[in-house]
């Protein structure tokens, strides 16, 4: 019986990261104060070699890909979209932010990121970033991937992983 082999590959990089500010908010009324973090990420693709080039996916275009995801979040504010807990109006070129109804910041608009997640944890960014991920590389035809995994790290030690099975 032969035996069936998988295969992943990993791009870690000095520069897949991204420097930003956030805050989360805890069960019960606890919220944490604005502070940031220089994230770190790591992507994982797993699936059948592709049998013209003899690789799963062509390490270059993950980097390139990841690189542009990383600088669209790169020294903003990350602000959760989908949270029961914080308010978010954009008005002229600012954004308010108000948690549990009370006003808590004023931001220049082009120094946020509002992201479609319910908070700025490294779990939800960790996700948000694998989904991204996934419709590009669904968009450029990418074949034969069976699951992508990502890793966010905000402090040497500290990190989520969110792993999407695709196959």
């Amino acid at each position: 019986m032969a035996s069936r082999g998988e295969f992943r590959v990993s791009v870690t990089k000095d520069y897949l990261v991204f420097a930003s500010a956030h805050f989360i908010t805890f069960a019960g009324h606890r919220c944490e104060g604005l502070h940031g973090h220089n994230y770190r990420t790591r992507v994982t693709v797993e699936g059948a070699l592709n049998q013209e080039s003899w690789f799963v996916f062509d390490f270059v275009e993950l980097k390139r890909i990841r690189t542009r995801l990383c600088d669209e979040i790169d020294h903003l504010v990350l602000l959760p979209l989908k949270s029961d807990r914080v308010g978010i109006v954009e008005q002229g070129g600012t954004v308010s932010v108000s948690v549990d109804g009370k006003p808590r910041y004023v931001f220049p608009r082009k120094d946020c990121a509002l992201l479609p997640i319910p908070n700025t944890t490294v779990e939800m960014l960790a996700q948000m970033l694998t989904e991204r991920l996934h419709a590009e590389l669904t968009s450029m035809g990418a074949s034969g991937l069976t699951a992508i995994e990502m890793e966010v790290e905000e402090n040497f030690g500290q990190s989520a992983v969110y792993r999407v099975a695709l196959a």
